[in-house]
């Protein structure tokens, strides 16, 4: 990890303001490595996968707005479980989700969002006690509880993930 006082980038930055008006205690890690995904961001971290809550960003087709899940980074998300929450969904490219959410795909942070986003949290998030998510950038990340999480997206808790089939795991 880079040290504190590393300079952030701007939009991590943009984060790190955010977190501070919240009153959110922790503050923004860069990772040395890239935290593109889940299990590069774990390992930079020295925690678990599903310990990272991954923003996924969808495209809800009767409205064009963008539907994220933030999801354990172990799971795979339904679309089909999403769909049945919030509407038909389509695939969100990366300019879809830079214009609507503001940030690159890699570093989608959960809050700060450019247009108001529909919002859904991965139940099995709810389990552990601290949780990390992106801080607007790939190398950025910052650690926060589940409870915390669903308090600053205004997001409920729901049953999103994919259910995997036991061959899968052979």
């Amino acid at each position: 990890m880079i040290p504190a006082d590393q300079l952030l980038p701007e939009s991590a930055r943009r984060v790190a303001a955010l977190l501070l008006a919240m009153g959110h205690p922790t503050s923004i890690v860069m990772l040395r490595a890239t935290g593109k995904t889940s299990a590069e961001a774990a390992a930079g971290l020295g925690c678990s996968v599903a310990e990272i809550a991954k923003s996924i960003v969808f495209r809800r087709l009767s409205d064009n707005a963008a539907v994220m899940v933030v999801a354990s980074g172990i799971n795979r998300v339904d679309e089909q479980k999403v769909a049945a929450i919030v509407g038909a969904l389509g695939k969100a490219d990366a300019k879809f989700v830079k214009e609507k959410i503001g940030y690159a795909i890699g570093g989608v942070c959960p809050i700060g969002h450019l247009e108001k986003a529909v919002m859904l949290v991965d139940q099995d998030l709810m389990q552990y006690p601290a949780v990390w998510a992106a801080a607007g950038h790939p190398h950025a990340v910052f650690q926060l509880t589940p409870a915390q999480l669903q308090t600053m997206t205004g997001a409920p808790v729901a049953d999103i993930a994919q259910l995997i089939e036991m061959k899968e795991l052979a």
